[in-house]
């Protein structure tokens, strides 16, 4: 049994891990256990360049992009909708788990690209913000 700290939305939580099958064993873990920086939400801005859009609109500047392949559980803007930054606009559905999905930037919605109970892919545009 190992023991392992987990840091989630801000959130620190010990997990007591078991180590299973026959190439298990390992070194003795020494020291302190290091916390990362929790993860930035799902749709917040990450500093990172997203993937490539797999939906035959093409991804601009105020587009919001599908994180995973799921379903579009609730659309919670019309356009004209005023957004601000990390506002909830989309939820989506993956696994039996809600995922919200967050405006990159302040802005009016432009357009919504799907409707709710719509599969998605992963990299697709859900909606765009101008």
């Amino acid at each position: 049994m190992k023991t392992l700290r987990i840091t989630l939305e801000g959130k620190t939580y010990d997990v007591a891990v078991e180590v299973l099958g026959e190439n298990a064993a390992s070194a003795p873990v020494t020291g302190q256990p290091q916390v990362a920086a929790p993860a930035p939400a799902v749709g917040q801005p990450q500093g990172i360049a997203p993937t490539a859009p797999t939906a035959p609109t093409p991804a601009g500047a105020g587009s919001v992009l599908s994180p995973m392949a799921g379903q579009v559980m609730k659309i919670k803007v019309a356009v004209g909708t005023k957004v601000d930054v990390n506002q909830e606009v989309v939820v989506l559905e993956a696994m039996k788990m809600e995922t919200p999905i967050y405006a990159p930037a302040p802005g009016i919605v432009q357009a919504i690209n799907v409707k709710e109970g719509d599969a998605v892919a992963e990299g697709q545009v859900l909606l765009t913000i101008g």
